[in-house]
Formats: C-alpha cells, sequence, structure tokens
C-alpha cells in the first residue's frame, strides 16, 4: 500500500482533471467531484463511481436538483498501486472513467476504447 497524505492525493486529483480539456468541462453539467476514503457497498476495490443521470439519458429537468456526483476512492487506489506514481496514473484515469459516465459512455465502450 502507498502511503499518501490527504493533500497529496488531493493533488493527483488536481493534475488530471486538469489534463482534461476545457471544452468537455464546459460541456458537463450540475456534477461535483468529490474524493472519499472508502466507497460504500460490496467492492472495496473500487476506484471511482458516477452517482447520477448521464447527460444522454436527461430529460427536461427543472431547477433546484442535486448535482451529479463522481466519487474518488482514496484507499483502494492506495491498496492497489506501488507507489505515488501509478497512483497518479490511476487517479488520471479514474477520472476520466468516471467523467466518461456522466456523458453516456458505458463500460463496454470504454473498454473498447482502452480505458478499461
Amino acid at each position: 500500500m502507498v502511503s499518501m497524505s490527504d493533500e497529496e492525493f488531493e493533488a493527483a486529483v488536481d493534475d488530471a482533471l486538469d489534463s482534461v480539456p476545457d471544452e468537455l468541462f464546459d460541456l458537463m453539467d450540475n456534477v461535483v467531484i468529490l474524493i472519499e476514503d472508502e466507497p460504500e457497498g460490496d467492492d472495496p476495490e473500487l476506484l471511482g463511481l458516477y452517482d447520477g443521470i448521464a447527460l444522454t439519458e436527461r430529460g427536461n429537468t427543472g431547477y433546484g436538483e442535486l448535482p451529479d456526483r463522481i466519487l474518488i476512492y482514496k484507499n483502494p487506489t492506495l491498496r492497489m498501486c506501488e507507489d505515488a506514481q501509478h497512483v497518479r496514473e490511476e487517479v488520471a484515469v479514474t477520472v476520466v472513467h468516471e467523467i466518461a459516465h456522466h456523458f453516456g459512455i458505458d463500460d463496454d465502450r470504454l473498454a473498447q476504447l482502452g480505458w478499461d
């Protein structure tokens, strides 16, 4: 398990987000990106999660809906990685993967594109 402070892990997530083109961020709608220590549920190895309704599945909505969430899980990432560089690489892949879900791209298509 890699040892990394909350600040160092947050910096890795920030770096991953900085690599996402601004044009893509401009298309994201009502979504927040959060870091949590552990996933809830039955999969302790889950690195990230998109919790919301993909843009491709949204209908006409009003105002006041809670934002969709992209969750990046610190501890599973640290457990699976060999060193800090591997953490940064895995975080970057996870961020792209979860943003893709926001745009309606499923796991099968991500695998076809090499992002599995």
